[in-house]
């Protein structure tokens, strides 16, 4: 399975993984976001115009198959929270504000499309064919050592009545191992969450460590019995020029997004 660009109208990929739903992976190009937002932003709190974001909304999801309208946001503050949504959420984030907090949701209802941010961290998005149900997940490290992508596939399969071997996953870009730079306590909660294994994730440089997030998720997913699974292979700090990346850029940055919607 693979990953593969789309770059007629604005960049972003897709994945073999969740074919048969409406999904991306964004980029930073394409869009009509200004100065050091340029072009591509889809953070409503990065500083932009708000027509701009729903402009880039609206060019994105013209070429992927979603409009503006049916996106739902999620409020990510590093949690394992996974939230139910339907059709009556559509629109929170980008039209309206949402006040409940999460950074994972999921649903099973038509023409809703999930938006998880990231700009380093790792987007994942989930997909049943059979039962027709999907997930979007944003995972930084806490996320990841506590096992939210893992926590969404329960979630799916408690809510919606998914068989574990049905669901697909992919993670999309974020930091490679190249560039995440940690201290020790990064890499102690990835020992402490997922055991020995952990250990083929970090490697050590000096004082420092540097962390694998990818393959922490994909262990997690693997775990939790997803059928499929693809994974990017881009490094966003590795390549600015393309994506987002808070490492390297700071604040002075716009936001990334995986969408995934049921036809």
């Amino acid at each position: 399975m693979s990953f593969y660009t789309m770059n007629k109208g604005p960049e972003y990929s897709v994945c073999d993984a969740l074919q048969g739903a409406v999904h991306c992976f964004s980029t930073r190009l394409g869009g009509v976001s200004k100065d050091h937002l340029s072009s591509l932003n889809l953070g409503m709190h990065r500083g932009d115009e708000k027509e701009n974001v729903v402009e880039n909304y609206r060019i994105l999801g013209d070429a992927v198959g979603f409009s503006p309208e049916q996106t739902v946001f999620t409020k990510q503050q590093h949690t394992d929270i996974i939230r139910v949504v339907t059709k009556e959420n559509c629109g929170e984030g980008l039209f309206r504000d949402t006040t409940e907090v999460c950074d994972g949701h999921i649903t099973d209802c038509p023409d809703v499309a999930l938006v998880t941010f990231s700009a380093d961290c790792t987007p994942v998005l989930l997909f049943d064919p059979v039962r027709r149900a999907i997930g979007a997940v944003h995972a930084g490290w806490r996320g990841t050592a506590q096992g939210i992508a893992a926590k969404a596939v329960d979630a799916m399969v408690r809510e919606f009545g998914c068989e574990r071997q049905n669901i697909r996953a992919a993670i999309g870009p974020c930091i490679g191992k190249c560039c995440f730079e940690t201290d020790w306590d990064v890499p102690q909660a990835m020992l402490d969450a997922l055991g020995p294994k952990a250990v083929t994730a970090f490697s050590q440089k000096g004082e420092k460590y540097h962390v694998d997030l990818k393959f922490c998720n994909a262990l997690w997913l693997q775990r939790a019995g997803v059928g499929a699974l693809d994974i990017s292979p881009d490094c966003t700090a590795c390549c600015t020029d393309r994506y987002w990346s808070h490492r390297k850029q700071g604040d002075l940055r716009g936001s990334l997004a995986g969408i995934i919607m049921l036809k």
